[in-house]
């Protein structure tokens, strides 16, 4: 069984910044961790390989610093990655993500499965393993949290819904973006990572997947950022210093009256 696991370098939540020109996150210079709930694919992918005797595929996209999260999922029992990286890619939105990651999967060949997060903590859309369902004319099922059965070319899960879960019986290949509920992510081990450390990962731009420069980027990205701005909060009021009765009696009165101004008494 094939399985190709997309996942994402992610700053650290308390880490994000953004560039308030372009509207884009600025990843240069941050402390980056693999998305966490991308963390769930990987496991899931781990045991269905572990179960079937399969391989695992990571895929990321990003700076040439995401080849770590590409080792660390190779640590935890991945067998191989490929880095999508080229400044072409920059500022791609999720459409223009899912069209490059999706290239990069039709290059590969053959494959069974793909398994993505819910979604990335940086963007919070949950549209990229969808967006890589429609580029490859692939079933989908999003929010899986079991995967029941496994066949030769069928696979059946469960999803969850808002009123429950729904069971859906799939054709193979397909796409699930899976929720915590399915596995609970292990540690890279001390063997994993003397592999990790080991391994070439490959690093492909647009001329490996065949992409087309215009659904590249920036300028390939439908999604425009118009502004961006930090929130300020302020608040105006007036301070009263009492220091005697007087001042007392002169602050309750102006309150009284802003009260009976504002129709609160």
């Amino acid at each position: 069984m094939k399985i190709i696991v997309p996942i994402k370098q992610v700053p650290e939540t308390s880490n994000v910044k953004m560039d308030e020109e372009t509207g884009t996150m600025i990843r240069e210079g941050v402390e980056s961790i693999i998305n966490p709930l991308d963390l769930y694919a990987i496991e899931t992918a781990i045991r269905l390989k572990e179960q079937f005797c399969g391989e695992v595929t990571v895929i990321s996209m990003g700076p040439s610093k995401a080849i770590e999260a590409v080792k660390e999922a190779i640590a935890m029992g991945c067998n191989k990655g490929i880095l999508l990286s080229d400044r072409k890619f920059a500022g791609s939105d999720t459409w223009a993500t899912s069209y490059v990651i999706s290239q990069c999967i039709k290059k590969m060949g053959d494959f069974d499965l793909i398994l993505c997060g819910e979604r990335a903590t940086d963007g919070d859309t949950a549209q990229v393993g969808p967006g890589i369902a429609s580029f490859l004319d692939l079933s989908l099922s999003t929010f899986t949290s079991k995967i029941a059965k496994v066949g030769k070319d069928s696979i059946q899960v469960k999803r969850l819904v808002e009123g429950g879960y729904e069971l859906l019986d799939m054709e193979l290949p397909a796409v699930l973006t899976v929720v915590k509920e399915i596995s609970n992510p292990r540690l890279p081990t001390l063997k994993g990572k003397l592999k990790a450390k080991e391994i070439k990962i490959p690093i492909w731009g647009p001329q490996n997947i065949d992409a087309r420069d215009d659904y590249l980027g920036l300028k390939g990205s439908p999604t425009r950022v118009v502004k961006i701005f930090s929130q300020k909060i302020s608040r105006e009021g007036e301070k009263f210093i009492v220091r005697d009765e007087d001042d007392l009696n002169e602050a309750t009165d102006k309150i009284i009256d802003y009260l009976i101004l504002k129709e609160l008494i």
